[in-house]
């Protein structure tokens, strides 16, 4: 979920740089530190659904 948000925060930082927009207190950089904080919880595993998600827990043995 986190990589989405990430996602959405690169694509609109891109998106106001493009059309050259300028808010105050926000800037580029701003954008891409927010991007890579967000990516950097995804990948540190914060966010995550739970511990059921992604196949793993034993969910793979077979019933009898």
């Amino acid at each position: 979920m986190l990589a989405i948000a990430a996602a959405i925060v690169f694509g609109l930082g891109l998106l106001l740089d493009l059309i050259g927009a300028n808010i105050p207190g926000l800037n580029g950089t701003s954008f891409l530190l927010l991007g890579l904080l967000l990516l950097a919880l995804h990948q540190a595993g914060i966010g995550s659904a739970g511990p059921r998600t992604g196949g793993g827990g034993g969910g793979w043995r077979r019933r009898r």
